[in-house]
């Protein structure tokens, strides 16, 4: 059976997501004790105490953690990816899937990439928004006429009518105003904190590429699907200059799907916590079988689900 792994990004996180598997699993709990932090990890996602898990700098390594330690409790049960692919943040989890990465470099990146986004969106007045019901040429179109006022770009083509633009909050405004008029069905803003995935992140892209000068970076052992592209690297691509291009361009997670299927995968495992992933394949690839796993019965139930599936 050919699986695709998908991996949750930033969002998804809540309170107490991995405290089941972390009692459960021995190797969940080495991912989570061998991490590497300047805070607890185990405190702020299985508690939450002090209320920052949803921020940027602390729900990046933790959705890493969580996701390394499902790996690896998934490949116990002999479960893995036959290719991979995150939304987001989790491009990492998946490039730690295929072996570029360990559990303890992934998750320090992501707090280094958490980081390093706060910084490049401290101080800007930005805004994104989910627009839903139109599709990509006509929104681009909005946003084309938009960028008069400034920065705004689709950062996101998520799935079949649901993009996400984003940028300065001014232009950002009117080309969901422009999306409307076109005939977008809503424009939701999003709680975020800073305008992800579009040129204004440049400043954290510009230290990622410094920090990757000493980043060590494994063979890669199964295919990655990157969100800048929609697709595999190319001969001409480094796994650095992607991560570094991504953090400021759009995430083609449809074509990431779209991909996916025509690789021949029988089935996808989300990798939570959370369902949103799920909700993007079964409206990008409605006949393409998927599962998500985010709990200890979860993950003790998958492999029946899958061997349902192969019939």
């Amino acid at each position: 059976m050919k699986l695709g792994f998908l991996y949750a990004g930033q969002g998804s996180q809540h309170p107490g997501m991995g405290a089941d598997l972390y009692e459960a699993y021995p190797a969940f709990r080495a991912v989570f004790d061998g991490a590497q932090l300047d805070f607890d990890l185990k405190t702020v996602c299985f508690q939450d105490p002090d209320g920052v898990l949803n921020e940027t700098r602390y729900t990046q390594p933790c959705m890493v953690a969580f996701a390394a330690g499902l790996t690896a409790v998934l490949a116990e049960k002999g479960i893995r990816p036959d290719v991979a692919a995150g939304l987001s943040l989790g491009e990492y989890s998946a490039l730690h899937a295929a072996g570029v990465m360990d559990a303890s470099t992934a998750v320090s990146l992501a707090a280094f990439r958490g980081r390093a986004m706060e910084r490049a969106a401290a101080g800007r007045e930005c805004a994104m928004m989910a627009v839903l019901g139109l599709d990509r040429e006509p929104l681009q179109r909005c946003c084309d006429e938009a960028g008069a006022l400034g920065c705004v770009v689709i950062a996101n083509y998520n799935c079949p009518g649901q993009l996400v633009i984003g940028g300065e909050r001014a232009p950002v405004e009117r080309a969901a105003q422009l999306a409307k008029e076109a005939g977008a069905r809503r424009c939701l803003p999003l709680k975020v904190s800073g305008p992800f995935h579009t040129p204004l992140m440049a400043p954290a892209g510009d230290e990622l590429a410094e920090k990757f000068r000493s980043v060590p970076f494994g063979e890669m052992k199964l295919p990655v699907l990157f969100n800048c592209l929609g697709r595999e690297m190319g001969p001409e691509d480094r796994i650095p200059d992607l991560l570094v291009r991504q953090v400021q361009s759009s995430v083609f997670m449809e074509d990431s799907i779209r991909r996916m299927a025509r690789l021949g995968v029988d089935a996808v495992v989300e990798i939570g916590p959370g369902r949103v992933l799920a909700g993007f394949v079964k409206k990008t690839v409605p006949g393409l079988p998927v599962l998500s796993v985010e709990t200890a019965d979860e993950a003790e139930a998958l492999a029946g689900k899958l061997e349902e599936i192969t019939g």
